[in-house]
């Protein structure tokens, strides 16, 4: 039987949130519910740092409810569990994603792509949860989460670095998945930054031949030691017409607005190019090199649960971890400047037993 406490109906969580898209996070405290028979409380030891936790805060995809604790990166320890909860127990390590609930019933959640639910997805922050309350995520002290959602983690593993994986580790692991990387396949990683270097790691753990596309030659080394067979700088015109044709998959993590044309012209014939970076700004997407070349663009969106649990339990036995800089929670909006400018690499875990 797991173990299990009998608490009051609300607890209060610490954390970091945003008051309004132009003022700095500051220390706010509020109120979580306790565990129901299917919930799970973590104590939060890490939480990563998305660039799209920027991007919501500062009401740029909106819309933002306000006051917003973000993060969906998060690692930490079960404290309490639900009578009927079975998946984990008291003191194991485990993880929360983007994403708390769903409806459980439409097509896609009973196929195993919740983040795809017609029926409303609740994710871990900036919506709504299916008792009605506005979702706080894991830029605090604690969370409480259905049974469900909750993933499990490996012990002994860094938990800094395994905070990143509820994210940048999934939304790089299921096109790489989904398109076929494996030994003898040639991947390109297009952009180097929090997500790309997760595609680096996990394509190369797949056993891919891994090609780095960059337009910043100074990250050439990099892309060596995280595992790149290849670099390739995308502003010197005569190194991609030498691998024209070279790559059957592409995954492209860029975020700006950038020559999706350039990248198509890499792709093998039925290549496939796969968005998981959001423009802000709508792509330009010339049509001859998808016509010739009878190439494919695709999209994607982290993954399911399972596919998530998969893919934290290969990280596991590969020893697949993000690349972090670890912060107090006082140097969030420091980082938040950082990560604006580029300037992190690769990605920021917040230290939470600091809150």
């Amino acid at each position: 039987m797991p173990q299990f406490y009998i608490l009051s109906a609300m607890s209060q969580a610490k954390a970091y949130a945003a008051m309004s898209p132009t003022t700095p996070l500051q220390p706010w405290t509020f109120n979580r519910r306790e565990p129901g028979d299917r919930d799970v409380r973590i104590e939060i030891a890490f939480c990563g740092i998305c660039h799209s936790d920027l991007h919501t805060v500062r009401d740029e995809w909106g819309p933002a409810a306000y006051p917003i604790v973000p993060g969906h990166e998060i690692a930490g320890r079960v404290t309490a569990v639900g009578k009927k909860v079975r998946k984990v127990k008291v003191g194991d390590p485990a993880g929360v994603g983007c994403m708390v609930n769903s409806c459980r019933k439409c097509a896609n959640c009973r196929a195993g792509l919740e983040q795809h639910c017609s029926g409303g997805l609740s994710f871990t922050y900036n919506s709504v949860d299916k008792d009605g309350t506005p979702t706080q995520g894991g830029y605090s002290s604690h969370i409480v989460v259905d049974e469900s959602f909750v993933l499990k983690l490996a012990k002994h593993q860094p938990l800094e670095r395994v905070a990143p994986l509820l994210c940048a580790g999934i939304t790089t692991w299921s096109p790489l998945k989904r398109f076929g990387a494996k030994k003898g396949t040639r991947v390109g990683i297009l952009g180097l930054g929090g997500l790309g270097h997760m595609g680096v790691k996990l394509a190369a753990a797949m056993g891919a031949e891994v090609v780095v596309l960059s337009g910043s030659a100074a990250k050439k080394a990099d892309a060596k030691r995280l595992g790149a067979h290849d670099f390739v700088l995308t502003s010197d015109a005569a190194a991609m017409a030498k691998n024209a044709g070279r790559l059957d998959l592409i995954v492209d993590t860029v975020s700006g607005t950038h020559d999706v044309g350039a990248a198509l012209g890499l792709l093998k014939t039925a290549g496939t190019l796969a968005l998981v970076g959001a423009s802000p700004k709508p792509l330009e997407l010339p049509a001859f090199p998808l016509i010739i070349g009878r190439r494919t663009v695709a999209g994607s969106l982290i993954g399911g649960v399972a596919e998530t649990q998969e893919m934290l339990d290969f990280c596991a036995k590969k020893k697949v971890y993000a690349d972090v800089e670890v912060i107090a929670p006082r140097e969030i909006n420091t980082a938040y400047e950082r990560l604006a400018r580029g300037d992190v690499r690769y990605r920021f875990s917040i230290d939470l037993s600091r809150l």
